[in-house]
């Protein structure tokens, strides 16, 4: 008997850079709720809303992208959960990006440094102790308020090519402009690349990093598409995304932040910056894994479901066996990891976090509760299953102390693995 199932009602999405019909489906992780939504007790009886959470690539431009379901505002809210600060790791990486990039392009006082989606100031305090102009661009309230409380100027605004304008006339156009982790997070991604051309200063350099689209398919890094992400970048892509908007990729980087980045240096077209041989280089490395071409892309939605299988298997053998599990972080990855797979209270008593904004809540979806990070230590469980796998060394020096009772931490992708 031949099956035909029921398709989905509605027109094919378009690509959000060229607007070309979208046709090539990258990975469908069922239905998942708004990542950073943490659920309050007040609000466990009530119901909470599921999106699709599809990704598409364009067979046009090659960027990989979500269905537009939610506008940012939705998802960017005055009451944001997310504060880079809390990773020390993350901090330090800020700390020596800004020594390299000052040194690089010779930044002083006489200097302008604008980052968008600037948070709570991670980055930008170490620019502002060099005696560098600085100011953030953050669509959150409860971050920025945190970053204005260092001292750092931040506006609390979304940015594109209207709030570039406003900020260029006020003087603030930019030798560096910073964002990072956020060309992701932007629906109207040429807007907001747009808007940095306009912000720009002539000889300026703006940096981009965000998850690179190459790493996130060769280790399996699904629980990263979420749906306050629209789009996964790679060189491929971004090499016609800015130029578009009339700027140049005159570097790149791949920095191992968020499990593997990429680093975008941009300059205006007929800036005097010379190109790297890294962009030959890292342009290469793409072609040869094939993400100009579609084959690549319609093979992976089977290694990511090995990958769920591989996690449930490890699950359920250490449940059986009567061992205690519970998870340490409440990302927004985590939220991917746990929906998908299914992992519920039935495998994990809770998770804990370092943040107090999620601490005596829920994971959206399944509802785990988040407390924090001392309450390992007073369950002392047989293992620790670590969904912010990106700084799992960081976090194994946290909680060393597991070990003093024979605990050990699980790493859940690119394939589910005990560690010691």
């Amino acid at each position: 008997m031949e099956l035909t199932l029921p398709t989905a009602v509605g027109v094919a999405p378009k690509c959000r850079h060229c607007g070309d019909d979208l046709t090539l489906k990258l990975i469908d992780l069922g239905a998942s709720p708004v990542a950073n939504d943490y659920v309050d007790p007040a609000n466990y009886m009530r119901a909470e809303p599921f999106y699709p959470l599809e990704t598409f690539v364009c067979r046009e431009c090659r960027l990989a992208q979500t269905r537009d379901l939610l506008a940012a505002s939705e998802i960017f809210r005055a009451d944001y959960a997310y504060f880079s600060s809390h990773s020390t790791s993350w901090l330090e990486h800020a700390r020596s990006y800004v020594e390299v990039v000052t040194e690089r392009f010779k930044l002083g006082p006489a200097s302008r440094h604008v980052e968008i989606a600037s948070n709570d100031g991670y980055l930008l305090q170490y620019s502002l102790q060099k005696g560098i102009s600085c100011l953030g661009v953050e669509p959150c309230e409860s971050v920025a308020l945190a970053a204005r409380a260092k001292g750092i100027e931040t506006r609390v605004e979304f940015f594109g090519r209207g709030s570039a304008t406003l900020l260029r006339e006020e003087g603030w156009s930019a030798d560096l402009v910073t964002a990072n982790n956020v060309l992701a997070h932007v629906p109207d991604i040429n807007d907001f690349v747009g808007g940095v051309k306009i912000l720009l200063a002539p000889e300026g350099v703006a940096t981009f990093e965000v998850q690179h689209l190459l790493t996130l398919m060769q280790r399996h890094q699904f629980d990263t598409i979420y749906h306050e992400h629209f789009s996964y970048l790679s060189l491929i892509a971004g090499l016609r995304i800015f130029a578009r908007a009339g700027l140049r990729v005159f570097d790149v980087e791949l920095p191992e932040t968020h499990g593997g980045s990429i680093r975008f240096f941009v300059c205006h077209e007929g800036a005097s910056h010379a190109e790297s041989p890294n962009v030959a280089d890292v342009l290469a490395r793409e072609r040869a894994y094939g993400l100009h071409e579609d084959a690549i892309y319609m093979a992976w939605n089977e290694q990511v479901k090995e990958t769920k299988r591989a996690l449930l298997e490890l699950l359920t053998a250490l449940k059986r066996d009567n061992k205690k599990i519970v998870a340490y972080g409440a990302p927004a990855k985590g939220v991917t990891l746990l929906n998908y797979c299914g992992v519920r209270t039935d495998f994990l008593d809770f998770t804990v976090d370092r943040a107090p904004s999620k601490q005596g809540r829920y994971m959206p979806g399944v509802r785990i509760p988040i407390l924090p990070p001392e309450a390992i230590f007073e369950a002392r469980p047989d293992y620790v299953l670590i969904l912010p796998w990106n700084i799992k060394n960081e976090i194994k020096a946290q909680i060393a102390e597991i070990r003093n009772w024979g605990g050990r931490f699980i790493v859940p992708v690119p394939k589910a693995t005990i560690e010691d």
